[in-house]
């Protein structure tokens, strides 16, 4: 297979807070940042939690409320977009890209977004993408998720980045999608670390999907309420791995090329 980028990755909304300071982790960012380039695509949680804890420390007090999540949404990419562009090398141009679901359900707008996200690498750009919680109401997207699920076989909502990234790797054929969440892979036993799964692969994609459907009868939990868990991203990453991409699952305290190499644990999911 021809691939048109070289990676794209994924970062989860726990993974980029410093739990005992209650901020950001700046630490965190700033490795991931340095590993950024062109022909890398980065998607983004955190926004909405750094915009909470943003709040917080300026008001004293959380917002209450059905629009919370929108009013935090909206603070905190400033916040992340910001954090991003102090790390990357400055050599390079760094562009927010902010999605709905109905820009993976749309030929047409998919077809757009697949340019713009192209373009970055002719261009020394880096994206960073993150689904667009400041205007998007829940109830409006249920609707149109419903609406748009008559007469369609498969209607993809991308509320979880996990498949807001696995979707992108499918548009822009990407040759590696990479997942860093706060455990180091997929395990047959979440409460035994020496179960860790190393590889989850097949000989063809037929072979690989029957092999992911496998392991996710192991997985349960998810490191935040609202969290989809392990089980999902096994779920969201089947397109990617079935048309030859290599997923790799693995802890976010470790950098891109050490997932990359094979020096630290993760869980590498492929066709031989």
């Amino acid at each position: 297979m021809t691939f048109d980028t070289e990676l794209v990755g994924k970062i989860g909304s726990m993974a980029l807070i410093d739990k005992d300071a209650h901020i950001i982790d700046y630490t965190r960012v700033a490795r991931i940042s340095r590993e950024l380039k062109p022909g890398y695509i980065w998607v983004s949680s955190g926004a909405t939690e750094i915009g909470r804890l943003d709040y917080v420390a300026r008001n004293g007090r959380e917002l209450s409320g059905e629009h919370a999540k929108t009013d935090y949404a909206a603070q905190g990419q400033a916040i992340l977009m910001q954090t991003y562009r102090q790390f990357i090398d400055p050599r390079y141009s760094v562009r927010q890209v902010l999605v709905e679901h109905q820009h993976f359900n749309d030929e047409g707008k998919s077809e757009h977004l697949k340019a713009l996200l192209l373009r970055c690498k002719e261009q020394n750009a880096v994206p960073i993408v993150n689904y667009n919680d400041a205007v998007s109401s829940e109830e409006n997207r249920r609707m149109e998720i419903i609406s748009l699920s008559h007469g369609k076989e498969r209607v993809y909502e991308c509320v979880d980045n996990d498949e807001t990234a696995s979707r992108i790797a499918c548009l822009v054929r990407a040759k590696n999608l990479v997942i860093l969440t706060s455990a180091d892979g997929i395990y047959t036993d979440p409460e035994r670390p020496e179960t860790l799964v190393p590889v989850i692969s097949g000989k063809n994609a037929y072979e690989l999907i029957e092999n992911i459907e496998a392991h996710k009868k192991y997985c349960a939990g998810a490191s935040r309420a609202g969290a989809n868990g392990a089980k999902a991203k096994l779920e969201y990453v089947k397109d990617a791995a079935a048309q030859g991409t290599t997923v790799y699952i693995a802890n976010a305290k470790y950098s891109v090329s050490e997932v990359l190499s094979g020096t630290v644990p993760r869980t590498k999911i492929e066709i031989r």
